[in-house]
């Protein structure tokens, strides 16, 4: 029986659940969402494509095979300019908003700096999201409709994993834009295809990112870690390895799989996808000889 708190078919997220988890692994993307609130894009200074360009496009198909593979997976639905499931809850600017703050924002992070806070006041281009200041009320209301039910479900998922199997791995499913990773025709023998946070080591067991590292790495993918994307808010709230909670956040360059201007998927889509499926195969396995001994001897 499920002890989700918040029903799988909750408006705001997209939770999948295996008939039977099998391995101890849990899937997430927190910024595949593309269900636009009229009222938010009315408000924008910058057309729908602008907005666009900040979700992380088709990571959520990507990744699709988890459930049948006994794995966990969410998505949040809610586009990411709108509400930012990899930052804290109140890591806001709050020179964007109108009207008295619902508590002391966590305004000194580099992010909230570059406008790219909870409720991000910049576009992927930089421009201005909103034409004038956002209602404070807004804070509440993007928390409690958006934020709060993804990560509730999520931290339910990893604890349910946690007390199945001694062991919880989180994969954070992100895409980066081909200008982040050096990709183009004139550098393809700098390209990055894929990047692996674990927070400089502080979210992931070492034996768990090389298994990742070693198996991308033999399908002929160019790796890095933690350059330029190291990991944000869910590396460092969900990882904790020394107690079996390991978090890895891994970021696709969008070239392999989409045209970035147009907004579609490639032809090589269905190649990734597969690839990113016996991805999961090999990391559930990886995490199954990790952790099952001890649940095993914890019965």
């Amino acid at each position: 029986m499920s002890l989700l708190p918040v029903p799988p078919d909750h408006e705001s997220i997209d939770c999948r659940l295996p008939q039977r988890q099998s391995v101890p692994l849990v899937v997430a993307s927190p910024h595949s969402g593309s269900l636009y609130p009229s009222e938010f894009v009315a408000q924008a200074a910058v057309p729908l494509a602008a907005l666009r360009r900040a979700e992380d496009a088709f990571v959520d198909e990507l990744f699709a095979a988890a459930p049948g593979l006994g794995i966990p997976f969410l998505a949040a639905r809610f586009p990411r300019s709108y509400v930012d499931a990899n930052r804290e809850p109140y890591e806001l600017d709050p020179g964007m908003f109108e009207g008295p703050l619902p508590r002391a924002l966590n305004h000194r992070t580099t992010r909230v700096a570059a406008g790219l806070g909870m409720i991000p006041r910049v576009a992927a281009s930089g421009e201005a999201i909103y034409r004038g200041r956002v209602p404070a009320g807004e804070i509440e209301r993007r928390l409690e409709t958006c934020w709060r039910p993804y990560h509730l479900t999520l931290s339910t998922l990893v604890e349910q994993t946690y007390a199945q199997f001694g062991g919880a791995f989180l994969i954070d499913a992100h895409s980066m834009p081909s200008s982040a990773s050096s990709i183009g025709l004139r550098e393809r023998d700098h390209r990055v295809d894929v990047v692996l946070g674990d927070n400089h080591g502080e979210a992931c067991a070492p034996a768990l990112i090389d298994c990742v590292d070693q198996w991308m790495s033999g399908q002929g993918l160019r790796v890095r870690r933690n350059q330029p994307y190291a990991g944000g808010f869910t590396t460092q709230r969900y990882g904790r390895p020394g107690i079996g909670r390991h978090v890895l956040q891994i970021e696709i360059n969008r070239a392999l799989y989409m045209d970035e201007a147009g907004h579609t998927k490639l032809a090589t889509f269905g190649l990734l996808e597969r690839l990113m499926t016996e991805l999961l195969h090999a990391i559930g396995e990886q995490t199954a000889e990790l952790f099952l001994p001890r649940a095993l001897a914890a019965e």
